[in-house]
């Protein structure tokens, strides 16, 4: 499952981090694969600094509040660049998929580069997709890069599972008053205009950044939090995007 985005700065890797925890807390064997080869945050957000161990010609994927894990923070050090071109990024990727032991997964989350480049071209050539969920916030301008995203995934033939909506509001913990900061609605008003389901919406909360910054999930950190059981929603609903892909999938033997 891909993991992507239109642009930047809209928690994709927050998303793909807490999506991976949520479906584990099912009982799902997961993965979370960083292709985010610019700015690979994955490690920190799982609380995995180490880098992986290795057996034979295999690395060992991290394994983290029920998720196994493997990214490019942990072959790079953490101050140090990384700047490739397109060949190289494709390599990488090849390598993450090729070279890593891990086993037997009901699902294995790619947490893409923001944008339509390199990555993604690379993923759709490498990996028979299930299918592809993009995260945005509610504005005008992210909805806009969203559009082109999903569009590159039609283009490569990956079906779209849905769209998530992140930072849809905030509740202050003082009155309690919303306040859609961002705007409101945008996600669930492009999946309609584009005809793919809206997975859901996740407000803005502190802990959520909090946790992040201290390698616990939210559903770890606060795991009956209002904001925790939204993801465990959207979980729910990739899950059965998922399984409406596979059994489409299916083709039925005639007998006789």
């Amino acid at each position: 499952i891909a993991i992507s985005s239109g642009k930047g700065g809209v928690g994709k890797s927050t998303v793909s981090a807490t999506l991976a925890v949520a479906l584990a807390e099912t009982g799902a064997r997961v993965g979370l694969m960083d292709a985010d080869v610019y700015g690979p945050n994955i490690p920190m957000m799982m609380g995995t600094g180490k880098p992986p161990s290795q057996s034979g010609n295999k690395l060992l994927p991290a394994e983290s509040h029920g998720v196994k894990i493997m990214s490019m923070g942990y072959l790079v050090p953490e101050d140090q660049p990384i700047v490739w071109r397109g060949p190289m990024i494709h390599g990488a990727i090849q390598q993450f998929l090729r070279d890593v032991e891990w086993g037997e997964l009901d699902y294995l989350l790619i947490d893409l580069p923001p944008g339509t480049g390199d990555a993604q071209l690379s993923i759709s050539q490498l990996v028979p997709l299930t299918g592809a969920v993009i995260v945005t916030t509610p504005q005008n301008v992210a909805l806009h890069d969203s559009k082109k995203g999903l569009g590159m995934f039609q283009k490569v033939n990956v079906p779209v599972l849905g769209i998530i909506e992140n930072m849809s509001y905030f509740v202050c913990p003082h009155c309690h008053e919303r306040t859609e900061i961002f705007s409101h609605g945008g996600g669930k008003l492009a999946a309609e205009k584009l005809g793919v389901p809206f997975l859901g919406e996740i407000p803005i909360d502190t802990e959520i950044r909090v946790g992040g910054d201290n390698g616990l999930p939210l559903l770890v950190s606060h795991p009956d939090s209002p904001t925790a059981e939204a993801f465990r929603k959207i979980a729910k609903a990739v899950a059965a995007q998922i399984s409406i892909q596979n059994a489409k999938r299916q083709t039925l033997k005639i007998i006789g």
